[in-house]
């Protein structure tokens, strides 16, 4: 018998502009002792990849970067029995302000419309040379751009208009009745999504938050070893999965 059929599931959400193998690096080092899931959607929704999830997530912790955070955590909220817990990397609860709120919405909407006129490698292009990656060595940046490239602008742009920051009202509220365990993790460099992430691990009934140093944003991609090992901890210790 295959004794990882039994060990427990992980279904890995990208972030924007990436597929499901963006999180190979984290679920390798997991090795055979969690099966690990890397979703790679098909449809580019808020409301259809919340369906997504829920098809391949019953039962399972859910992890995600990002975008992939926001909606796992939006998933575990909307059916809290469904998913045993919920990890985050370099995500946010939401934009509280309403002004700022819209001025995102504007500003996404702006950039969709672009990228629905632009070649992809465009639109990468535009994207690398984020303020949020600066921290992101050349080599880590060439090692996404190939999954990048897969991307169609347009459904980057419709991605963005429905689940973009601007587009989703903030569930920093309900996080207070979140059931699932929840592990909010950050790079200890990205500061804006620390602080959100002790805030929103000191929301949840059963929250923790793990800083990951060093690390920017991306610190699943920055330090795998160290984003998989307090994955193995979260499922053995605040889940009660261990693994086999």
């Amino acid at each position: 018998m295959d004794a990882t059929r039994h060990a427990p599931a992980i279904v890995f959400i990208p972030g924007f502009m990436q597929p499901g193998d963006a999180w190979a690096p984290v679920a390798q080092r997991l090795g055979q002792r969690y099966r690990g899931h890397l979703l790679d959607h098909r449809a580019h929704t808020y409301e259809s990849r919340l369906r997504e999830i829920a098809e391949v997530g019953e039962g399972a912790l859910l992890c995600g970067y990002s975008l992939g955070g926001r909606l796992a955590l939006r998933a575990a909220l909307a059916d809290p029995g469904r998913y045993a817990g919920v990890v985050t990397v370099g995500a946010t609860a939401g934009i509280e302000a309403p002004g700022q709120r819209a001025m995102r919405a504007e500003a996404d909407g702006k950039l969709a419309a672009w990228m629905e006129t632009q070649p992809i490698d465009q639109v990468v292009a535009l994207w690398e040379r984020q303020p949020l990656f600066a921290d992101q060595s050349d080599v880590l940046v060439d090692a996404q751009r190939r999954g990048r490239l897969a991307q169609d602008p347009r459904d980057l742009a419709l991605l963005l208009r429905t689940a973009g920051q601007g587009a989703l009202e903030p569930v920093w509220e309900q996080l207070r009745s979140l059931a699932p365990p929840l592990m909010a993790v950050a790079g200890s460099m990205d500061a804006r999504y620390a602080d959100a992430a002790r805030r929103m691990a000191a929301a949840v009934p059963a929250g923790r938050v793990e800083i990951v140093d060093p690390a920017g944003h991306a610190a699943h991609l920055q330090q795998p070893g160290v984003v998989a090992g307090l994955l193995a901890d979260f499922l053995d210790n605040d889940l009660g999965q261990r693994g086999v």
